[in-house]
């Protein structure tokens, strides 16, 4: 155990050794190998922009679900300040992760960015290599005071090259601009009127480690390309291979619930016949209830066709 855990920390820092920020898309294909479809070209899993958007139906319950079933059991984290609360967030995960300032590493860090060809301060690295549909996942190991390394100018950026928006396990400065961004949701730490200080030759509170490695957000292992579900003051970090699971289960109870929902107003059975196991009779009811309604539901019409075709019952 103790050979396989050193030799996974060695995969790990390889790239840092090798004068690389990022993960390889080779490593970042060996880290999951449960995804079988496409990837982005820097190697992270390419969940769908149709699956994207019928997730931001999905409820953390109907997710937390299915990912328990399938034991991943560290995949929600909560307690955040939502810059919309009223919003949705929903994007692959482009990851980032910060330690406390560190002059001599932070040095060695921007020579090997520099080469790469990367511009100015670390902070800005993660935003410009992010992609439509992505969401920035930032771990900045909470810091608060003079931590803030978005603010409405960066979260601007951030929104010009992903069309999305931020879950940041740190502060954010500016929080009234960022406001002005409607389609920009954040899940952040704190908001703190200080700014980031990033000089190794003055005062430095951050080095940036990492982007697309695994990183930790609160009790969660988050992998890139995970799809990041946040909503109701809450984020979900669904493994890509899981997202279709994710959804369609969401679906069918969705479907079931308007259904039964119905009925039960409609007083043709009772909550103790809706709450249990139904009946044959009750589910070819819903069949064609489904059949009826086809063009009216709010899932696609396709896979409304596909789960009467499947349907068990």
């Amino acid at each position: 155990m103790k050979s396989i855990f050193s030799s996974f920390l060695l995969f790990i820092t390889t790239s840092l050794f090798c004068q690389n920020i990022s993960l390889t898309p080779t490593e970042l294909e060996t880290l999951s190998p449960k995804w079988t479809g496409e990837r982005l070209s820097d190697g992270r899993p390419k969940v769908s922009d149709e699956l994207l958007e019928r997730m931001r139906l999905v409820t953390h319950e109907e997710a937390w679900a299915v990912m328990k079933n399938a034991n991943y059991k560290y995949q929600y984290e909560e307690g955040w300040l939502s810059i919309h609360p009223e919003g949705v967030l929903v994007g692959r995960a482009l990851t980032a992760v910060f330690m406390p300032g560190r002059p001599d590493v932070h040095r060695v860090i921007d020579s090997i960015g520099h080469a790469e060809g990367r511009v100015k301060s670390q902070n800005s690295w993660p935003v410009d290599q992010l992609q439509m549909g992505d969401v920035y996942v930032g771990d900045q190991f909470g810091l608060h005071v003079d931590g803030p390394t978005i603010g409405d100018n960066v979260g601007n950026a951030i929104y010009a090259n992903s069309g999305n928006g931020i879950v940041y396990n740190g502060a954010v400065r500016d929080i009234e601009g960022l406001k002005e961004l409607e389609q920009f949701n954040g899940f952040v730490r704190s908001y703190h009127p200080s700014h980031h200080l990033n000089k190794p030759d003055g005062q430095l509170n951050t080095t940036l480690i990492g982007i697309n490695v695994p990183i930790r957000i609160g009790k969660v292992m988050v992998m890139p390309g995970d799809v990041v579900l946040g909503k109701e003051g809450g984020v979900s970090f669904i493994p890509a291979h899981l997202a279709e699971k994710v959804v369609t289960t969401s679906e069918v109870v969705r479907l079931r619930d308007m259904f039964g929902h119905m009925r039960l107003r409609e007083k043709k059975y009772t909550a103790g016949q809706i709450d249990n196991r139904w009946t044959d009779d009750i589910e070819k009811d819903f069949s064609q209830w489904l059949n009826d309604h086809i063009d009216e539901l709010p899932v696609p019409k396709s896979q409304i066709q596909k789960l009467l075709k499947e349907r068990t019952w």
